[in-house]
């Protein structure tokens, strides 16, 4: 896909809703900022495609009320559905457009934020820093949740007061996402590393997308091009970290994303994440976060 556009327009048009409301704003400099305010309604059993080109741009939902999809990747084939509850959230990367089948009504805010608009918000911050960010899918996140509910009035308000409540919403949107979804692990280890950027997204993003099963080093190498050995060296360079550390920390944060569902026990939570068995899931969550997972999911999901 070429993402060499420069806008999508009406997102709506993706969703099968042309009318949808929609709302732009130019928040620091030139980089434009919009959000679509979608209410998609699926007839009992009806599933619909929803295909976003690639853009040079980060593409954010904001769940306002629970909704079920999966994705769909590149060579057609549908991931399970799965549950995607209100005031979550799904940030992904459109380089390569991103595509999804939906298995209910949808009631979401669709936010398409530049990667030149987060340039800017950096640049004015000094709280922030430029970085790549990490793709989340069903992540909740209570600061989000709060600015979507925020956002809803602004589809109402009227037009002459509209870029001064639109704007310092845009910036804390931003703002907060380069403060916690930035890629830490993103070249920012002791020594300079031959691993080029794509070849760490490469592997980086095909460790996410096979978080479900058990990974091999010479696996995730191959998909870098490198020898298990000189990959396993190079990524500790670029990262600070090894690989099988990177993936655990992603199998734990994925954990921390399904941990809130009460239909899902330790053990269904443990076999979606790739840990070998529930034993494993707990020390390895333990060693991350400093808790049990049972102790983690009723501490933090009453």
């Amino acid at each position: 896909m070429n993402s060499e556009r420069h806008s999508l327009g009406n997102v709506g048009v993706y969703f099968n809703i042309p009318n949808a409301a929609a709302l732009e704003a130019v928040p620091v400099e030139q980089a434009v900022f919009q959000v679509t305010k979608i209410a998609k309604l699926l007839d009992e059993g009806q599933v619909q495609d929803v295909r976003i080109p690639a853009l040079n741009a980060y593409f954010l939902m904001i769940y306002m009320r629970d909704a079920y999809h999966c994705d769909i990747k590149k060579d057609g084939v549908r991931t399970p559905v799965k549950p995607y509850l209100q005031g979550s959230i799904c940030l992904v990367d459109l380089v390569d457009g991103a595509a999804v089948e939906l298995h209910s009504d949808l009631h979401a805010l669709a936010f398409v934020l530049p990667k030149g608009l987060f340039l800017e918000v950096a640049q004015i911050s000094s709280f922030t820093r430029l970085s790549k960010l990490i793709c989340k899918r069903s992540h909740a996140d209570e600061v989000l949740s709060n600015l979507g509910i925020a956002f809803v009035p602004l589809f109402e308000a009227s037009r002459s007061i509209l870029p001064a409540l639109l704007k310092p919403l845009a910036l804390a949107i931003c703002a907060h996402l380069l403060h916690d979804y930035s890629d830490k692990f993103m070249h920012n280890g002791v020594g300079v590393s031959s691993l080029s950027i794509r070849q760490e997204k490469a592997a980086k993003e095909y460790m996410i997308e096979n978080l479900g099963r058990e990974l091999s080093v010479a696996e995730v190498a191959s998909v870098a091009g490198l020898s298990p050995n000189h990959f396993t060296q190079e990524f500790r360079k670029a990262t600070g970290t090894t690989p099988y550390q990177w993936l655990m920390k992603m199998r734990v944060d994925r954990a921390k994303d399904l941990l809130p569902s009460p239909t899902l026990s330790l053990k269904d939570i443990a076999d979606e994440c790739g840990f070998t068995d529930q034993s494993h899931f707990t020390k390895v969550f333990a060693r991350e976060t400093g808790s049990t997972p049972a102790v983690w999911r009723t501490a933090n999901c009453q």
